[in-house]
């Protein structure tokens, strides 16, 4: 079978706009939530988000670029930038055929110039919209344009699992290179819904915290007190690439992929199911796919929204997989310090599984202080833990239903 290996990574997120400041700042349990400076809140109950901050973008694209890229294609361009820079990949060692894959998960798209245009419209009439409108919008341009900036002339997929569009993105691009598809994937999740009416339209589902007064700990992952997620916005890419490729190349390692699964609930439009059962089903497929045994994994950055019943529902389906076990793993939310980044939470959370297994350092859950009833799991409360875990796995979930897990696997020379 052909083996998979991580080569690169790229991270955009509200508490840092490369890899490697947003990964000491989650380590420290430092939090990109604040106030929202972007747009007028006046009009709604929640005043703050994970916002990207400084991001420098119009030393990045050029002005016709800037037009024509949504935002959160943006954050997927500079991201794989950063990817492809620490992988080594430049055009001259681009595979010829079949090329390399492109897979970004969005979940939403590019909903606030949807608003914008909507009011253009009403006020001005359908001749003063933007011909750019469309082909800015829609969510695979952030797969399509990252393709077309880069030259990855391979398969060209976005994947829209709501929450989980990133996780399953990155899966879905292990499978490719497991079929001898491709040798090299550019695979994540980009999104960039923090505005108005996504602000207002979570809120108006419960959804989001309303810790208007405290925004740095208003993410907390399955503390007593938790409200509700934070919106954000962020974007994490890797290169995925089949080993013999990368030896050959000398490649950087940072962890092997091994192992995928995914589910769907088949319960409830918003809600998981009770008890988890979707989302125990999808890390047994993660590890029956790597043919692992459950007691061979030692960490599990958890989809950890900071909802009521993800926390509880995740916290029930990693103790009824993992039986005894589930006592002595590390189980951390990283969301805790970024925020919810929707589609691209899966593939942030991706970049933070490999460092985490190649730093030596498990992240902690920020802003925990007491965990909630029945939430008894070790959740790695506001300090990283200096270990060394050879197997760890990365959940996300989804409105619809949606499951997937991801399983890295420690590299060792």
């Amino acid at each position: 079978m052909r083996r998979v290996v991580i080569t690169g990574l790229g991270l955009i997120a509200p508490n840092g706009n490369n890899l490697e400041s947003s990964w000491n700042n989650t380590l420290e349990g430092v939090s990109g939530v604040d106030y929202i400076r972007s747009f007028d809140t006046s009009r709604l109950d929640v005043h703050i988000a994970g916002e990207v901050r400084d991001l420098k973008n119009n030393e990045f694209f050029s002005p016709k670029e800037l037009k024509l890229f949504s935002r959160f294609t943006q954050l997927a361009i500079m991201a794989t930038h950063e990817a492809l820079q620490i992988s080594g990949l430049e055009p001259e060692n681009y595979p010829a055929e079949p090329g390399i894959a492109c897979f970004i998960g969005v979940g939403i798209g590019d909903v606030n110039t949807t608003e914008q245009t909507g009011v253009i419209l009403k006020e001005k009439g359908p001749k003063k919209i933007s011909p750019f409108f469309i082909p800015s919008i829609i969510s695979n341009m952030a797969a399509g344009n990252t393709a077309q900036f880069f030259k990855l002339k391979g398969s060209n997929l976005c994947i829209s699992t709501a929450c989980a569009s990133g996780t399953h993105a990155i899966g879905e691009a292990w499978l490719h290179l497991k079929s001898g598809m491709s040798d090299i994937a550019v695979c994540g999740g980009s999104e960039a819904a923090v505005g108005e009416i996504g602000i207002a339209g979570f809120s108006r589902m419960n959804a989001l915290s309303r810790r208007n007064d405290t925004p740095k700990t208003a993410s907390r992952p399955f503390d007593r007190t938790r409200d509700g997620f934070v919106l954000s916005e962020g974007a994490g890419i890797l290169i995925l690439e089949e080993y013999e490729y990368a030896k050959k190349r000398g490649a950087p390692i940072f962890a092997e992929m091994i192992g995928y699964g995914t589910s769907c609930d088949a319960y409830h439009i918003t809600s998981p199911s009770p008890g988890g059962e979707g989302a125990g089903r999808c890390m047994q497929m993660a590890l029956k796919s790597a043919n692992l045994h459950y007691d061979s994994i030692g960490y599990i950055n958890a989809h950890g929204s900071s909802t009521e019943y993800n926390d509880l529902f995740e916290t029930q389906a990693i103790k009824r997989v993992f039986k005894d076990h589930a006592k002595k793993l590390y189980v951390s939310s990283t969301k805790g310090a970024t925020g919810h980044c929707l589609g691209a939470a899966g593939g942030i959370e991706a970049c933070f599984l490999a460092k985490t297994l190649s730093s030596g350092f498990i992240p902690p859950t920020a802003n925990l202080e007491e965990p909630g009833e029945q939430l008894d799991l070790n959740y790695v409360p506001k300090q990283a833990i200096e270990k060394s875990v050879q197997f760890a796995l990365s959940n996300s979930f989804g409105f619809g239903g949606t499951n997937a897990s991801l399983l890295f696997k420690k590299w060792n020379a």
